[in-house]
């Protein structure tokens, strides 16, 4: 003969809902909780210094580098650097100047160009350009 099995539908906390049995509280739950707290908190200190010894071990590995090959530190160069572009505009509010190309900027070097342009243009348009 055929036996139908009944499965349970829906969450398994639907017996508690609909006031079934409740789990009882664990009179121990506090402690054990604070001790496990205390374990994580032990085991992120551990895998700090694991990790602060790996980097210093590195840091040491870096500096024979620097020192075998006259390098300087990332951060010391940066400074440097940065001095350096400083420095030219160390009392100047805006960029250094550029230098002015010949031909440009002068009043002078633009009046004898004009003058060098008015000899020869024919004279109605010299009279024009006068005015």
């Amino acid at each position: 003969m055929n036996t139908i099995r009944v499965r349970n539908s829906g969450p398994p906390d639907v017996g508690k809902m609909l006031g079934g049995e409740e789990k009882e509280e664990d009179p121990d739950a506090a402690k054990k909780e604070e001790e496990r707290q205390e374990a994580l908190r032990q085991q992120e200190e551990e895998r700090k210094a694991k990790y602060a010894k790996m980097e210093a071990e590195r840091e040491r590995m870096r500096q024979g580098i620097r020192d075998k090959y006259g390098l300087k530190k990332r951060e010391e160069a940066e400074a440097e650097a940065a001095a350096a572009v400083e420095e030219p505009a160390a009392g100047s509010l805006t960029r250094p100047k550029k230098a002015v190309p010949a031909g440009c900027g002068d009043e002078e070097e633009e009046e004898s160009i004009m003058d060098t342009v008015m000899k020869y243009l024919p004279g109605p348009l010299q009279d024009m350009l006068k005015k």
